[in-house]
């Protein structure tokens, strides 16, 4: 969308006139920055509607992983003695049920960040681009709390970080620049069919067996290590044990992997939703 300059019509005050681009040309970075403050409004009342009226309020945040934590370290720790490079397997598993919990969560929100927020869409105009940012960013929150129950973690097993800890920011802007990157494809499809949403939960169970959280990826055939790298997450979760915890090399090939297939899937998806947004109003 584009808007015009406002113009001053005769017996009336400025008119401004809002029309649909064509093509695939890129975004209006300056419009997005002016409605930044949007975001912010956004991520707001997506943290009231998720915790309102919640008995334990923001302690879903903790329960969650600290739950998933406990069945992989049943099942995966306990019973298949999964390698851990002796590593307390509840602080290998947490290490990556951090990032992945915010991803997945932030995959779904911005998947189906459209369609939630119909009314708006079809009553206000604003950079649509806004809404899928805002629901990469509100999943934060959660990452931050569970970051003090993975700290928690560690002193109580008599662990510290490693120095490397500095580079989890990184990490976790290629998680973020994921969940974006593949919420932006999602999204208009799921404005025009909604099977995107019964679909989407699969996707992302799917996805986690395929990624190296309640085993790690050293497990893996040598023979297919590539054709698993081909995960980006795979690149992210490994990212985030060896920062945390040090062990073995950083799989920087699974990693380059990883930046790769964002940046060109970050940037085919902005062009995509650009293209698809003029009609967002009319279907939704």
């Amino acid at each position: 969308m584009t808007a015009e300059a406002p113009q001053i019509v005769a017996g009336g005050g400025p008119v401004v006139e809002i029309r649909p681009r064509r093509g695939w040309g890129a975004p209006d970075l300056a419009e997005i920055w002016r409605a930044r403050g949007l975001v912010y409004f956004l991520v707001l009342r997506e943290l009231k509607v998720r915790y309102k009226q919640a008995a334990i309020g923001v302690g879903w945040a903790i329960i969650q992983p600290l739950l998933a934590v406990l069945i992989f370290s049943v099942i995966f720790g306990h019973f298949a003695k999964m390698p851990t490079g002796g590593v307390p397997y509840p602080v290998f598993a947490f290490c990556a049920v951090l990032p992945w919990t915010y991803f997945a969560e932030a995959l779904r929100r911005s998947s189906m960040g459209l369609v939630s927020d119909s009314e708006l869409i079809r009553k206000v105009y604003f950079p649509r681009l806004i809404v899928p940012l805002a629901m990469v960013a509100a999943p934060l929150v959660d990452f931050a709390a569970g970051l003090v129950v993975l700290l928690v973690l560690f002193a109580f097993n008599h662990m510290a970080p490693t120095p490397y800890i500095i580079l989890l920011p990184g990490f976790l802007l290629v998680a973020m620049a994921l969940a974006l990157s593949v919420g932006l494809w999602l999204g208009p499809i799921s404005v025009r069919y909604r099977d995107v949403m019964h679909a989407l939960p699969f996707l992302i169970q799917i996805w986690l067996y395929a990624s190296p959280v309640a085993y790690p990826a050293s497990i893996v055939p040598e023979r297919w290590r590539l054709l698993y790298s081909l995960n980006p997450m795979v690149g992210v979760i490994e990212g985030f044990r060896w920062a945390l915890l040090g062990t073995g090399q950083p799989d920087l090939r699974a990693m380059a992997i990883s930046g790769v297939f964002v940046v060109l899937s970050l940037g085919l998806g902005v062009l995509y939703f650009r293209k698809m947004e003029r009609s967002f109003a009319d279907v939704i």
